[in-house]
């Protein structure tokens, strides 16, 4: 079969195409982590209290969100080669509709004494379909960004895919901060942990408005005899695939703990309050979402290593001390979790232009999207049971240092890694 190619006709403009993903991704994210800041609500509707442990129901919606995450592999393979041989912009309509769907069921799922089994089962399926569409935003918003972005600037643009991650966590954490504020228990056990998935399926719509006016920034829509197999990105480029997993393994461990777990890690460790340790993460994600773009432009200006380096050692060396500070006041906690994210910064402000500059375009987005997100299911999505789990069997002190166990391990790769921050984006 002939090989057909379409060319873009127009010019990209870079800042609308910024605005475009950034919004989309926003509320993509509002919809995923809703979940992780009410988890304490979900759990005591949605799973049987058993022999008085207060910890078996949180375990289970902890495992139900590591579930969650095992999906999101399969959303990046999948969404990632309809990226590769559809255009970017049709997976990114394709994501958005779905984490609306997936975010509405979690709002309508019974309680456990209303359907009894049924009650769980509905939320896996709502969080498995959260997943897959999670994994899929990551493969084709990274691509995106990145693509859009003009010479020199991929790591600025790149910075943007965790502003938007982090405004959207803003926003869900400000919400869940504002429900347990002004709600009393009875309310918030009975209707007010839905109200969040309610809003996050009618943000999605506008996520989905905003990006059909989005350019798309594949050059090449390739017939199906030309177009790439499901597996080629793996098949052809062992070597990235296995060189991403051990960029991100610290990345995402440090990425969950410090922006999803913390808050329970302190109110399981420290005694801290629920509501206290919910304004410390909203005031933490918003610092951390300024940060973003000052790490963009310094990979920019002195290379992608520097700050990966940066986050990687730094938090081997500083990760167990700042966990082991916490002392059960609000203070504390803010502390801890700022200067976390002024590390986490050297991995998150780049990690999305890291990636993209490993594979070329014909598999930039599957060959992203598979590694990427089972080493974020693996380690990212396992945290908080890892965490909750250690404190079960009675030894939370080893969490700490599993968490800079693994950035040692990325540690190494980083300072192997070649540098690529002033070369041409592979076509």
């Amino acid at each position: 079969m002939t090989e057909i190619t379409k060319t873009a006709t127009r010019p990209v403009h870079p800042l609308r195409q910024l605005i475009a993903a950034s919004i989309g991704n926003a509320v993509e994210w509002y919809d995923w982590y809703a979940y992780t800041f009410l988890a304490t609500y979900i759990a005591g509707e949605v799973f049987p209290k058993e022999s008085g442990n207060s910890l078996v129901p949180l375990l289970s919606t902890f495992a139900v969100f590591a579930v969650g995450f095992f999906m999101r592999p399969v959303g990046g393979l999948l969404m990632g080669a309809v990226a590769d041989r559809r255009g970017r912009r049709a997976a990114l309509t394709v994501t958005i509709l779905l984490m609306g769907g997936s975010s509405l069921l979690v709002g309508l799922t019974p309680t456990y004494d209303a359907v009894g089994v049924l009650a769980p089962v509905f939320l896996v399926v709502a969080r498995l379909l959260q997943g897959l569409s999670v994994g899929g935003e990551f493969a084709a918003s990274t691509t995106f960004l990145v693509e859009s972005a003009g010479p020199g600037r991929r790591g600025l643009f790149s910075s943007f895919q965790y502003v938007s991650t982090t405004a959207g966590q803003l926003v869900a954490s400000g919400v869940a901060t504002l429900l347990v504020d002004t709600l009393n228990e009875g309310q918030m056990d009975g209707w007010g942990w839905r109200v969040p998935f309610f809003a996050g399926a009618a943000l999605s719509l506008v996520g989905f408005w905003i990006r059909r006016g989005a350019q798309e920034t594949h050059q090449e829509v390739q017939e199906d005899a030309a177009r790439p197999g499901l597996f080629d990105a793996l098949r052809h480029h062992p070597r990235q695939s296995l060189l991403i997993c051990g960029i991100t393994a610290g990345g995402t461990l440090a990425y969950y703990t410090w922006t999803s777990y913390l808050p329970t890690y302190a109110e399981l460790n420290a005694g801290i309050s629920k509501s206290d340790a919910l304004l410390a993460s909203t005031l933490s994600l918003a610092f951390f979402g300024l940060l973003q773009p000052v790490g963009g432009l310094l990979s920019d200006r002195f290379g992608r290593r520097p700050l990966l380096l940066f986050f990687g050692v730094g938090f081997a060396l500083f990760c167990v001390p700042l966990l082991r500070s916490l002392n059960g006041s609000f203070i504390s906690l803010l502390m801890v979790q700022c200067a976390g994210m002024v590390l986490l910064t050297g991995f998150t402000s780049i990690s999305a232009a890291v990636n993209a500059e490993i594979f070329p375009a014909r598999v930039r987005a599957a060959g992203i999207g598979f590694p990427y997100s089972l080493t974020v299911a693996l380690f990212g999505g396992t945290a908080p049971y890892v965490g909750t789990l250690f404190k079960e069997i009675g030894h939370p002190g080893l969490f700490p240092w599993y968490v800079a166990a693994l950035c040692v391990v990325s540690s190494v790769v980083y300072l192997r890694l070649p540098e690529s921050a002033h070369k041409e984006l592979a076509r």
